[in-house]
């Protein structure tokens, strides 16, 4: 199945994004129970509430097309998907939550022919929502979580930059930074480092905040594909390391992501 209207499925995103983020928020700023994983990764209440959301908007809006969540996954609960589904992270950074440092996003992204066209990435504790559906379609828009899903932002485009001869602003985890990364980038005149959480690292890009953000370290589709479509909606690029894109569905890894740069305009 082919979407051909962008805008209008974004702006469901949109919706079911601040509804799960309110979900979140509302366990936020209670003392949670932190669970670990088979694989020792954290997750909360907060992680399963906002994926059910997530879940059940998503069969409403687009019951014919399959969704790939983190949490079901962990579960063993994969669907059989062709060349359309969706990627969803309902609580990206779950570590930067568990801090209470506000750097976690709900991420929402639809991939088509194993590309991310249409994302969405809400940070709910910086009210700051990102979001993309094509070339030249990014925007950001600042809007508190809503149980109802109402967006009272007004949104704004936003672009990747060209970095300045000076140097790049060179963004990284704040929770995986390490020695490769800092080996590549010895490749690089950078000026400043900027540390987050989550998936803001590719909006922060999308947004000219920042110029380069590579990743040395594991990560999964649902991580980064929502950030992705924001990313390359404002101009920017998220290839491997050699440069070749980095592609979705790639079920003989394990839906896991090699080594990536994620790039800004740059020429």
């Amino acid at each position: 199945m082919t979407i051909s209207d962008k805008a209008g499925l974004t702006r469901e995103l949109r919706r079911i994004a601040l509804q799960a983020g309110a979900a979140i928020m509302d366990h936020y700023h209670t003392d949670f129970e932190v669970i670990h994983k088979e694989d020792n990764s954290p997750v909360t209440a907060a992680d399963r509430d906002a994926e059910a959301i997530i879940l059940a908007g998503l069969l409403a809006v687009a019951p014919d097309i399959p969704v790939v969540s983190e949490e079901a996954a962990a579960g063993g609960h994969v669907p059989e998907f062709g060349d359309c589904f969706f990627l969803v992270d309902p609580l990206d950074g779950t570590k930067e939550f568990i801090n209470k440092n506000g750097e976690f996003t709900v991420n929402i992204a639809l991939v088509e022919h194993r590309q991310p066209v249409a994302g969405v990435v809400y940070a709910p504790a910086k009210e700051r929502m990102f979001f993309g559906y094509g070339s030249g379609k990014a925007f950001e828009e600042t809007v508190t979580a809503s149980k109802e899903g109402d967006s009272e932002g007004k949104a704004r485009a936003i672009a990747a930059r060209k970095p300045d001869a000076d140097g790049l602003i060179v963004i990284a985890s704040r929770t995986h930074r390490d020695t490769k990364t800092d080996e590549y980038l010895n490749l690089y005149k950078v000026k400043e480092f900027l540390a987050a959480g989550s998936s803001l690292k590719f909006c922060l890009i999308a947004a000219g905040e920042a110029d380069l953000y590579p990743r040395h370290g594991r990560t999964m589709e649902w991580d980064t594909a929502a950030g992705h479509a924001v990313l390359a909606a404002a101009g920017g690029s998220v290839t491997q390391l050699d440069g070749t894109p980095l592609l979705y569905g790639k079920t003989e890894r394990g839906l896991d992501n090699p080594y990536f740069v994620a790039r800004g305009a740059i020429s």
